[in-house]
């Protein structure tokens, strides 16, 4: 799949997919162990579409490479690639991608009593409690964070 980039920031840097591709992979016809291994089968018979798995919707979705490692407890590393739902709604708890006084990025949603706070994954970095005086947009929610094995 193609990525068109719209937008490089020092936080995230942001793409669009190109829907306009098929590529279908090869799928085991059987789920992998991770534990004790499992008697192999010797053919693949399905087919997967990485665009129809990870894309619910199309028109709402983009692409964004991380910088950074505030999201590290979360699975979240630098150089990963996040899969953003515009059409999600947030909620507690959800990791998304917000525009925070002119700039990207990415954390998890907490609501308490005393406001809306952004709360990072590494005990390095502080929680960022909303304010008025900030200029703040929830622009998407992660669906998916797409990584290379370390």
């Amino acid at each position: 799949m193609r990525l068109t980039r719209i937008h490089a920031g020092p936080v995230l840097d942001f793409f669009t997919p190109d829907f306009t591709t098929r590529l279908d992979l090869p799928l085991a016809g059987t789920a992998i162990a991770a534990g004790f291994p499992s008697p192999a089968e010797e053919y693949l018979d399905l087919a997967l579409d990485l665009n129809k798995e990870l894309i619910k919707h199309p028109a709402a979705t983009f692409y964004a490479r991380v910088k950074g490692d505030s999201m590290v407890d979360a699975g979240i590393q630098d150089g990963d690639l996040l899969v953003i739902d515009k059409a999600l709604e947030p909620k507690e708890g959800a990791i998304a991608v917000c525009y925070l006084d002119g700039e990207f990025t990415v954390k998890r949603l907490a609501v308490r009593e005393e406001g809306v706070y952004l709360m990072p994954a590494n005990a390095e970095f502080k929680p960022i409690r909303i304010t008025e005086e900030n200029e703040f947009l929830v622009w998407g929610i992660v669906a998916y964070v797409i990584h290379k094995p370390r």
